[in-house]
């Protein structure tokens, strides 16, 4: 005999409080984050290994898969970090070693004196304002003493008024620290070709017949205190602007040496465009008419009384524009135009 199904002839019970029919389907898995990618886990390892590794356990690996990503990572990070072992010296250096060896004891054995600075000895002070170079020798371990470099041998009271043309090792020590010797000639003189030569001082170019505006370009190289501009001729009142007038005479000649530029000024005696030079200084452009000839005692008489009238006396014969040295005095030209000594400024033969 058959066994009846469960329920069968008996009504079919509920199900107990609580309990399902069937039963309840398993929870959905969790959502994979960015950062527990597989190939962002795999960069990570090679790039930044501790930071791989912590991702790897993150990730959903299997134990096995961690253990070895963690072994790995850990080798690829300590590599580079294991030591080369030394190296053996190659032949380049040894025949190096060898020169220098070489090099060191020759230096030692035979040195040579040398009165210029070494590569380590004192740098170079030629051409320094001489208090400059004995503060800046000062600050770099060396006392300096200084001596005239021309045939002169002048003393330096101001240090500042003069610059260094040679250098040497002083044959004795200033104090304990080594001692400079500074060959020197004032700032405005050029330097002798050796020390304890003449000075070579500059002479003046010639300017006669340039342009007042050439000459002074000409004469710039000598830095004198000064170039002023003069009329050629006596009657003629100078512009504000001569550039274009031209030097008919000079002072100082040319030729003339120039031992103290800074105090010594430049004379340049000017005519305007188109005028001929004069033949000689102190001559006028436009003379007066010559006087109706008179005898000499005539001549004598009339300057007398002249003279008499200024109070000054009378000289006699003189040349207009030069200097006098009796103001009030008068004379008389060669043409009979009557001078008198006076100024402004230096007196001079005027009209």
């Amino acid at each position: 005999m058959s066994t009846p199904s469960p329920g069968y002839g008996y009504p079919q019970q509920p199900p107990p409080y609580g309990h399902l029919p069937y039963p309840p389907p398993p929870p959905p898995a969790p959502a994979r984050r960015w950062w527990q990618h597989p190939a962002v886990v795999i960069a990570a390892l090679v790039v930044f290994p501790p930071g791989g590794i912590a991702l790897a356990w993150l990730a959903k690996w299997s134990r096995t898969k961690k253990i070895i990503a963690t072994v790995l990572a850990s080798l690829w990070f300590i590599t580079p970090f294991l030591g080369d072992p030394p190296k053996e010296p190659t032949d380049d250096a040894k025949p190096k070693s060898v020169a220098t060896a070489t090099a060191t004891a020759e230096a030692t054995v035979t040195p040579t004196p040398s009165a210029s600075p070494s590569p380590s000895g004192p740098p170079s002070y030629v051409g320094q304002n001489l208090k400059e170079a004995k503060a800046a020798a000062y600050s770099a371990g060396f006392n300096a003493i200084s001596h005239d470099a021309s045939n002169s041998d002048s003393g330096q009271w101001d240090d500042d008024n003069w610059k260094v043309c040679f250098q040497a090792s002083a044959a004795k020590k200033v104090g304990s620290m080594p001692t400079l010797d500074f060959g020197v000639v004032r700032n405005e003189w050029p330097c002798p070709a050796k020390d304890g030569e003449p000075i070579p001082y500059p002479k003046m170019p010639k300017v006669v017949g340039q342009t007042f505006e050439k000459a002074s370009m000409t004469l710039k190289p000598l830095t004198l205190q000064a170039i002023e501009a003069d009329s050629a001729y006596t009657d003629v009142t100078l512009p504000a602007a001569v550039d274009d007038w031209t030097v008919c005479f000079q002072d100082p000649e040319a030729g003339e040496e120039i031992t103290y530029p800074k105090t010594t000024t430049a004379y340049l005696k000017v005519t305007a465009p188109g005028t001929a030079c004069p033949k000689t200084e102190f001559t006028e452009l436009h003379p007066d008419p010559t006087p109706p000839s008179t005898d000499d005692d005539s001549d004598d008489s009339s300057s007398s009384s002249s003279g008499g009238s200024d109070g000054g006396g009378s000289v006699g014969t003189v040349t207009p524009g030069a200097y006098c040295s009796t103001p009030g005095s008068t004379g008389v030209s060669k043409k009979g135009t009557l001078y008198t000594c006076k100024g402004p400024g230096q007196e001079r033969w005027r009209r």
